[in-house]
């Protein structure tokens, strides 16, 4: 290769890379168009851009280029992985993220997350159990405790999604994970507890207006269970369920209406 196009080579990745610092991302996408003999370089900073412009199956096949030739390139095997994970390719990203070497925090948050989807708990424990470095903390614990309902280890879940409640991070998710673990468990009392903290947080929380509207289905509360459908379907009018509890509870409340109307004739 003669030096002229070597310096074009060159001064297309530097030029990719001063355009997209400016936000010219497609501009820098189309500056890259010869490879040349710095393919790494090259498909990196192509799958960078490709990833910002949310293009991960293009993002992903730039950052194979570079692991198939730079096996050990962990921060291409790394980026490999994070793509496949957003094309929910879950068995190859999580061998991208194994390959990561030294094994980082982020790589074993993002291997726990593809084993929790492909139903592997157990060895999704063990990864988030790995992490160290407390910028991985919050995530980790998360994961974990994911990781302990599946298994059925409820009281351990719980234990731990009260740590992340008391560092008041991830409030939302937390605490609907933790009315369809207790609803799994049918412990209304807990289902109620969380659905009402939900709903302080998140007033217009489907999932804590569901929550309440079970609590009231399962003890008899047809009044409150009206509200509470009728909340629901006002919200997420496609729920057919939601409108056959409202029907359900209108018709015990009318019922019990006309039973207290009906009551001192009969007994006359």
């Amino acid at each position: 290769m003669s030096a002229a196009v070597s310096t074009v080579i060159r001064n297309q990745v530097e030029a990719a890379l001063a355009l997209s610092s400016t936000g010219r991302l497609e501009e820098a996408l189309n500056v890259l168009t010869m490879p040349g003999e710095r393919i790494s370089d090259f498909y990196t900073v192509r799958g960078k851009i490709q990833f910002a412009l949310g293009r991960f199956q293009e993002a992903a096949g730039s950052y194979f280029t570079v692991v198939a030739s730079e096996p050990e390139n962990s921060f291409a095997q790394y980026h490999l992985g994070v793509c496949l994970h957003h094309l929910q390719r879950w068995v190859e990203a999580a061998q991208a993220f194994e390959r990561v070497r030294p094994h980082r925090d982020e790589a074993r948050l993002g291997l726990g997350s593809a084993l929790l989807h492909l139903n592997r708990a157990e060895e999704a424990l063990t990864s988030f159990d790995s992490c160290r470095s407390n910028a991985a903390r919050e995530k980790a614990l998360f994961g974990k405790a994911v990781a302990l309902q599946l298994l059925g280890r409820f009281a351990d879940s719980e234990a731990v999604y009260r740590q992340l409640l008391a560092s008041d991070n991830n409030v939302e998710e937390v605490l609907a994970n933790l009315i369809a673990m207790s609803m799994e468990k049918h412990d209304l009392e807990a289902v109620g507890r969380y659905s009402r903290r939900l709903l302080d947080a998140s007033p217009k929380s489907c999932i804590a207006i569901q929550g309440l509207a079970a609590v009231a289905l399962e003890r008899g509360e047809y009044e409150k269970a009206v509200q509470w459908c009728g909340r629901i379907v006002e919200q997420a009018p496609d729920v057919m369920e939601a409108w056959h509890n409202l029907r359900f509870a209108t018709g015990q409340v009318i019922s019990r209406l006309q039973r207290r109307e009906t009551g001192p004739a009969g007994r006359g």
